[in-house]
């Protein structure tokens, strides 16, 4: 796996360029997914196609980063074949995806040959639209904020979790399998998001929480992360509330107790490079039951 000639890490690459990212926010306790270029879901260009798991963090980190405004991205020969061109001296930003494969392998138990399956990342460099001259993207449409609210209500709804309100804190109790959340009049605005808005994060934090019942995404963090596991779950859903909040064009604003995650966090992802990719792709797993959830149109 190479890039100009250089053996690319693809997993520490990525990692390197979000624990920047969280770093950058740390005085705040701001993640990257908080800041209003989390509000443009990194898109490729040429399909269309929204991009999925880590590399949707990754792109964030990397727009963050940069101070890029839109979430198009393309490779250098996507962009050409749409006659645009990457200004020359442009910085590549890395996603990662997973090319399945084959190889003939003997069973030590029946003496056959088998054939085995078995995935291996392979990373690909893109640009954002900000980086690209001869490109006009087409201007995005100001979503409603009541529509906005009206969608997260029914999308949470087709759920069937146990949402409860009232009392100070929100969380999700497993034992009981319900989640809790303070009165909406309790929650307060910031400078870029409304009181709503952040009701809606918290919902979708904890609803992210609600996905790992055995009976559902059966997560259990324990063994890949040990005594780690508790932070790194609050990752989880923080991803997927970020993912969902995404989707749903709602701002997602820090929670108070951030700060208590944070260090460990950059402890975990900076001793294991494959962290992140755990994280996001548990998130992901974690969106799409949501998504399985809703009614088909």
């Amino acid at each position: 796996m190479t890039t100009n000639g250089t053996i690319l890490d693809v997993y520490q690459k990525i990692t390197d360029q979000i624990i920047a990212a969280i770093e950058k926010g740390a005085p705040h306790f701001e993640m990257p997914w908080h800041r209003d270029v989390a509000r443009t879901f990194p898109t490729n260009v040429l399909s269309g196609n929204p991009y999925n798991g880590v590399n949707i963090l990754a792109l964030w980190a990397a727009a963050e980063l940069s101070g890029f405004q839109t979430g198009l991205w393309g490779t250098f020969k996507q962009w050409r074949l749409l006659e645009a061109h990457v200004r020359k001296g442009e910085k590549a930003s890395a996603v990662v995806f997973y090319k399945e494969t084959r190889r003939e392998v003997r069973n030590k138990e029946t003496g056959k040959t088998e054939t085995e399956r078995y995935l291996f990342a392979r990373s690909t460099a893109v640009f954002n639209v900000d980086q690209v001259d001869g490109y006009e993207p087409a201007k995005p449409e100001i979503d409603n904020p009541v529509e906005i609210v009206e969608q997260a209500e029914v999308f949470v709804s087709a759920t069937g979790a146990d949402i409860r309100h009232g009392g100070d804190s929100a969380y999700y109790s497993p034992t009981a399998d319900y989640i809790q959340m303070p009165p909406r009049e309790r929650f307060t605005g910031t400078a870029t998001s409304t009181p709503t808005e952040s009701y809606y994060a918290t919902e979708l934090h904890e609803l992210t929480h609600w996905t790992g019942h055995k009976s559902r995404c059966d997560r259990d963090l324990s063994q890949r992360f040990g005594k780690e596991a508790y932070a790194m779950e609050e990752l989880v859903a923080e991803l997927g509330a970020a993912f969902l909040c995404s989707d749903l064009r709602i701002t997602n604003v820090p929670r108070p107790d951030h700060a208590g995650y944070l260090a460990n966090w950059l402890s975990v992802l900076k001793s294991d490079k494959r962290a992140i990719f755990s994280a996001s792709r548990k998130a992901s797993e974690a969106k799409d039951f949501l998504v399985s959830l809703q009614p088909s149109s």
